[in-house]
């Protein structure tokens, strides 16, 4: 027999983490007209009609409504594009984000 030791090698493989996802949420306003917020939330979120008026009114009714989940970026960036939309036309419509639990 030799006297080499054998070493085994393993490799360790690290699992990349899952980037940790964020709501964009939609507040209710009493001055941003209902048509307005279905354009926006067809136009930035891809919703289709039905979708965008079941989302607005939910929001309309409770206060709060979560529009979509993404990654922290593109919630961001989703939910300031949909406030601006509104401060273009001078409603006070506005969207926020906050990390999913």
């Amino acid at each position: 027999m030799s006297d080499i030791a054998t070493k085994r090698r393993t490799k360790v493989r690290l699992k990349p983490e899952r980037p940790r996802l964020h709501k964009v949420i939609l507040l209710n306003d009493d001055y941003t007209p209902r048509e307005f917020v279905v354009t926006v939330l067809k136009g930035e979120f891809r919703m289709s009609e039905d979708q965008a008026y079941r989302v607005m009114m939910t929001a309309h009714r409770r206060g709060v409504c979560v529009v979509a989940v993404y990654t922290r970026d593109v919630a961001e960036t989703k939910a300031t594009r949909g406030t601006e939309a509104g401060r273009r036309k001078g409603y006070p419509l506005q969207f926020t984000t906050e990390p999913e639990e």
